[in-house]
C-alpha cells in the first residue's frame, strides 16, 4: 500500500504553491458558468484551471504535450488532485471549455488579480516605485501571408486636451484657431478631419489582431506587444496586450489606468515613454516620472537643439550667433515654431552648421507642454534617481527574460487577442505565484526552526547529570 502524497518530494515547487494559496476562489469566479441540475457532471473547475497553470509554470509548448507530461508525472497528478490510476483529461478538454465557458470573459485577469491580492496580503509588494516597459511576443502568423489595409490611426488618449491647449496657445499669440477639416495656411501636416492619420498597414490573414513589428533590418514579424508594470521587488502589478506595431507611448494609458489605484509615487520607464503628454499626465497626478537621457536626433555637424537658448520672458530662442528666432505659429501636433530672419542668416558664419533650407531660415520647435519635459530632466539629475533607473535591468527586464527563457513567452501558438490575454494573464500569474510560494516557504521554514532551536537551548541548560 502507498499514497501518491508520499511520492511527491517535500521540497517540490508544486507543494509550495499548493500551500501558498487556497484555490477554492476559482469556484466563485466560475459559478455563473456552470449549472447545478443540467448536463453531465463536469471536470472540477479547479483541476481545469490548474492544467494550463502547469503548462505556463513549466513552459510546456502546447496543451497536447502538457497532458502527456501529466500522465507520467506524479507531482503534476498530485497537484491536480488525481490519483495514480485516475484518467487524465483529454488535451482538447480545456480548449472546449474555454470556447464554451471562458471566452470573452475576464476570468484569467481575475485569477491574476487574486494571486496579486495574496501577495499584497503578505506585504511583499511595494507599489510606491513602479517600473513600466513592453516586450514583443511573436504571433502565430506567417510573415508572408498578409494583406495591405488602408486604415485610420487611432486617436491619441490626450488628443482632445491637446487640441484645446493648441487653440488657447494660438489665441494668446493672436492666431486664429485651426480648422477641423481644412489645413491651415501655416500648417502642412497629413492629418485628416476625422482625428486620425490615414496610413497603410500590413494585416495578417492568419491572425488579423496581431501587428507587423520590425526592429532593425532583420527582425520583421507579426507580434503582440505586452506592456507590463512591476514594483522594485519584481512583483507584476498589471499588464495590457496590444498590437505589435503600436508604439509604447500610444498604449501607455491602458496600463496607467490599472496602476493608478496602487498609489504610486515614482514611475520609471525607458526613453520610449519620454513624451510631453505622458510627462504631463504623471506630473499632474503627483507622480514623479523617471526617464533617461534622450539623445538629440540631429545630423552630424549641426547645432543641437540645446544650443538654442529659450528666453521664457520674451518667448523666443537665441541662436549660437546671438540672433533672435521669433514665434511664428503653433502647428497641429502641438509644437510652437520659432523662425529666424533670413537677412540675419544669409551672411552668418555658422549657417552651414545651422540649416540647409533654401530660404536660409532656421526653425526651432517647442511643444506646448515642453515645461513638463524640463521637470523630468530636473528629476533625472536628482540624487538617487539615476540609481533607481538602473534597477530596470534587475526588475522589469529580468522579469521579461525569465518569462521568455523559462515560461514559453518568446512566441505564442494562440490566435487572436482574447487567447493572447489568457496566455499573458496565466503566465504572469504563475510568475507571481512561484515567487509567493518560495517566499512563504522560506518564511515558514524560519518560523518553524525557531521553536526547535529554543527548545534545544532550554534542554541544554536544564540538563542535570544523573548521580547514579
Amino acid at each position: 500500500m502507498f499514497c501518491i502524497d508520499d511520492l511527491v518530494p517535500q521540497e517540490h515547487l508544486l507543494r509550495k504553491i499548493e500551500a501558498a494559496i487556497d484555490w477554492s476562489f476559482i469556484y466563485e469566479l466560475v459559478k455563473d458558468k456552470y449549472s447545478e441540475d443540467k448536463g453531465r457532471p463536469s471536470i472540477d473547475p479547479v483541476t481545469l484551471i490548474k492544467i494550463p497553470m502547469i503548462q505556463y509554470l513549466y513552459g510546456i509548448r502546447s496543451m497536447r504535450q502538457t497532458i502527456k507530461e501529466i500522465e507520467v508525472n506524479l507531482a503534476y497528478k498530485w497537484f491536480l488532485g488525481l490519483d495514480i490510476t485516475d484518467k487524465v483529461p483529454h488535451f482538447t478538454t480545456f480548449g472546449k471549455n474555454y470556447t464554451r465557458r471562458f471566452k470573452d470573459t475576464n476570468l484569467f485577469e481575475k485569477i491574476f488579480s487574486k494571486i496579486l491580492e495574496e501577495c499584497f496580503k503578505h506585504k511583499f509588494v511595494n507599489p510606491t516605485e513602479v517600473f513600466v516597459d513592453a516586450t514583443h511576443v511573436k504571433a502565430c502568423a506567417n510573415g508572408k501571408k498578409y494583406t495591405t489595409q488602408v486604415l485610420h490611426e487611432e486617436a491619441l488618449f490626450y488628443e482632445k486636451q491637446l487640441k484645446e491647449e493648441i487653440t488657447n496657445d494660438r489665441e494668446e499669440h493672436g492666431k486664429k484657431p485651426l480648422k477641423d477639416n481644412d489645413h491651415d495656411d501655416d500648417n502642412n501636416d497629413t492629418n485628416d478631419g476625422g482625428g486620425g492619420v490615414i496610413k497603410e498597414e500590413k494585416q495578417s490573414t492568419t491572425d488579423p489582431e496581431s501587428g507587423w513589428f520590425h526592429k532593425g533590418e532583420h527582425k520583421q514579424v507579426f507580434a503582440y506587444s505586452v506592456e507590463t508594470a512591476c514594483d522594485k521587488n519584481g512583483w507584476i502589478l498589471g499588464y495590457t496586450v496590444n498590437k505589435g506595431n503600436l508604439h509604447d507611448s500610444r498604449t501607455f494609458k491602458g496600463i496607467y489606468d490599472k496602476l493608478k489605484p496602487f498609489g504610486i509615487e515614482k514611475l520609471i520607464a525607458d526613453a520610449a515613454y519620454k513624451t510631453p503628454a505622458i510627462a504631463k499626465l504623471l506630473i499632474d497626478d503627483n507622480i514623479s516620472p523617471i526617464f533617461p537621457y534622450k539623445r538629440p536626433q540631429t545630423k552630424d555637424g549641426f547645432f543641437k537643439k540645446q544650443e538654442y537658448v529659450y528666453d521664457e520672458f520674451y518667448d523666443c530662442y537665441i541662436c549660437p550667433n546671438n540672433k533672435v528666432l521669433k514665434y511664428s505659429t503653433t502647428n497641429r501636433d502641438g509644437y510652437r515654431e520659432y523662425k529666424s530672419c533670413s537677412s540675419d542668416c544669409v551672411n552668418c558664419p555658422y549657417l552651414h552648421q545651422c540649416t540647409e533650407s533654401a530660404n536660409h531660415v532656421k526653425v526651432v520647435t517647442r511643444h506646448v507642454w515642453e515645461n513638463y519635459i524640463e521637470i523630468c530632466e530636473d528629476l533625472r539629475h536628482t540624487e538617487g534617481n539615476k540609481e533607481l533607473y538602473n534597477k530596470r535591468k534587475e526588475t522589469i527586464e529580468r522579469l521579461f527574460g525569465t518569462a521568455k527563457e523559462h515560461h514559453g513567452f518568446r512566441y505564442t501558438q494562440m490566435i487572436g487577442k482574447a487567447r493572447m490575454d489568457m496566455k499573458v494573464g496565466l503566465t504572469f500569474a504563475c510568475l507571481n505565484l512561484k515567487k509567493l510560494a518560495k517566499m512563504l516557504h522560506t518564511k515558514c521554514g524560519k518560523l518553524d526552526s525557531q521553536p526547535c532551536f529554543l527548545s534545544f537551548l532550554l534542554n541544554l541548560f536544564s540538563f542535570k547529570p544523573s548521580l547514579a
